[in-house]
């Protein structure tokens, strides 16, 4: 039996401070991509990201980072070089990643997966992005709630997980009601066929979702793990 579905979450000082953080691990063109950030913050979360979802692929199929062959594929235009990360020799193993002001979040499993982590800094919720990306049931939510901002930035990282996960894209944000998902969830919940693995920390929101039941692991291992 394949292992469950994987997730971590790190900030980028985690990642990088751990031994093998090495951006060595990267391919040419995420080195070239490395290359082209200006400011050593967004620079730092690119490489976290890129590192931590090769430990997660690594603890998802037993091996080492070094062994992951890591690639990405746009499935608009095709190119190589940007787009949904895969691993090119593993066509049966999916992979997720994203960052967000040095927190970063990475998921693999034998499934589709997407997972999405955004900070909790200070930020508005202006009535013509509620319009784009949320139901009119989920603005009424939204608008209902002590923390308007937390509450549209937890529907927001969800429908991110969607995404990337295929069930989802930027054009049907707006049709998209997940206005009867609880708001303050517990770690794991179940819409349907969907599994989520929510987190909420003092600095950032977290979502994983996918059609198995998913395990948050430590990057040096699984959480629990002897």
């Amino acid at each position: 039996m394949p292992n469950p579905p994987f997730a971590m979450l790190a900030t980028t000082a985690e990642v990088l401070a751990r031994p093998d953080a090495d951006e060595r691990l990267l391919t040419a063109f995420e080195r070239e991509r490395l290359g082209r950030f200006r400011r050593p913050a967004d620079r730092d979360d690119y490489l976290a990201a890129h590192l931590l979802v090769r430990y997660c692929a690594a603890a998802q199929l037993g091996t080492e980072p070094a062994a992951i062959a890591f690639g990405q594929r746009c499935p608009g235009c095709g190119s190589t070089e940007h787009g949904r990360p895969h691993l090119t020799d593993r066509p049966d193993t999916h992979l997720s990643l994203s960052h967000t002001s040095g927190i970063i979040a990475a998921a693999a499993g034998p499934v589709p997966i997407g997972v999405d982590v955004e900070h909790l800094g200070a930020r508005g919720t202006d009535p013509a992005t509620l319009r784009h990306v949320l139901t009119a049931a989920e603005s009424a939510l939204v608008r209902s709630r002590p923390d308007p901002t937390g509450a549209f930035l937890r529907l927001w990282v969800r429908k991110e997980a969607l995404i990337k996960l295929g069930r989802a894209s930027l054009d049907t944000l707006g049709s998209l009601d997940l206005s009867h998902l609880p708001l303050d969830p517990p770690l794991q919940h179940r819409d349907q066929d969907l599994h989520y693995l929510e987190l909420t920390t003092p600095d950032a929101l977290f979502t994983a979702a996918a059609t198995l039941p998913i395990r948050l692991v430590e990057p040096a291992g699984p959480v629990g793990a002897p």
